[in-house]
């Protein structure tokens, strides 16, 4: 059986050796390579085409994932599967950013004279500036690293990390450059929780039409919970005779009711209804309706247009099945 202490500093001695690494790292991005490497792709009209062979092919893939949800198109493009027909994909506007930490991957040095023939700059991201994927390229982004985590400094630990963090620093890079906004991201996520609180509407969650709750205020208390009922919210709007909005009529406010002992067939909704409710525009945020929902600590709330109609109810349920919560 291996001591605890003795696996628990293992694993704080690779923490330490690639802390180490990452440290090592902002030399090269404070070269101007790095700076290159974002102009250049700045002013791509194409795509980003991420090249890497196992380890590092790895990391590309979320490299050119993290590149295209921010703002810069990007896709991976495994070379084994290039020699075979994938290559097709590159386009004369494109660059190609190459990942091998030796720099000397066969599969990708392969595809050089066709890249080259097509005139399309190589990135190549390496640990060894003097490798032949550097000599290819017109800018370098070096990733070499002290050492591996790894004991038998076999195993890509600390050069995986380290190129990881690179490509993180390009895309972030990129993304401030470009301007990316949230609403940006929110465009490349929309089935993503973010995604959802920055594209979705009050519009798209709220009932309306047959399914708004709404009664007349000279109605009783037991014509209003057939309504509440029926549209199965909790609660109902309560107009005048204008059709504005007048009052709110809850769930809550029926315990209210019952514990005064009102009669509920003779006495009017009115006279047991909230006034001055809390209401909302369909135009906002659904997040921004929720947020509503937690400072005022209640479930529900009337959507209302210009002229005070209720045109719209939503409740907290709604928000959950929208994902929004």
């Amino acid at each position: 059986m291996v001591d605890a202490n003795q696996l628990r500093q293992w694993g704080r001695n690779v923490i330490d050796i690639e802390r180490n690494a990452l440290d090592n790292l902002y030399q090269y991005v404070d070269s101007l390579e790095f700076v290159k490497a974002c102009q250049l792709i700045l002013s791509c009209t194409g795509k980003v085409i991420v090249m890497g062979m196992g380890k590092s092919g790895h990391i590309g893939n979320k490299i050119s994932a993290t590149l295209a949800s921010t703002g810069t198109p990007a896709f991976f493009v495994h070379p084994g599967e290039a020699s075979h027909g994938d290559l097709g994909v590159l386009s004369e506007n494109d660059i190609v950013l190459a990942i091998s930490n030796s720099g000397e991957a066969s599969e990708i040095l392969t595809l050089m004279p066709v890249i080259k023939r097509m005139g399309l700059p190589v990135i190549a991201v390496t640990g060894k500036p003097e490798s032949s994927m550097a000599n290819h390229a017109v800018v370098h982004l070096c990733i070499e690293v002290p050492e591996e985590a790894c004991p038998l400094g076999l195993a890509p630990t600390s050069s995986t990390t380290a190129t990881l963090v690179m490509g993180d620093a390009l895309a972030v890079a990129l993304l401030q450059a470009r301007g990316f906004t949230k609403d940006d991201f929110a465009l490349s996520h929309p089935g993503g929780s973010l995604g959802r609180k920055l594209l979705l509407k009050v519009s798209d969650v709220m009932h309306k039409g047959d399914e708004l709750p709404q009664v007349s205020q000279n109605i009783c208390i037991t014509d209003a919970l057939y309504e509440i009922s029926k549209k199965g919210l909790g609660m109902t709007a309560v107009v005048n005779d204008d059709g504005q909005l007048a009052g709110i009529f809850t769930d809550g406010d029926l315990r209210r009711v019952i514990d005064a002992e009102v009669n509920l067939r003779t006495t009017s909704i009115s006279e047991v209804m909230t006034h001055g409710c809390v209401t909302v525009s369909d135009g906002i945020l659904a997040a921004e309706a929720l947020k509503v929902m937690d400072e005022k600590e209640i479930n529900g709330l009337i959507v209302t247009n210009k002229q005070q109609q209720p045109i719209g109810a939503l409740n907290m349920l709604d928000m959950v099945k929208a994902g929004v919560i």
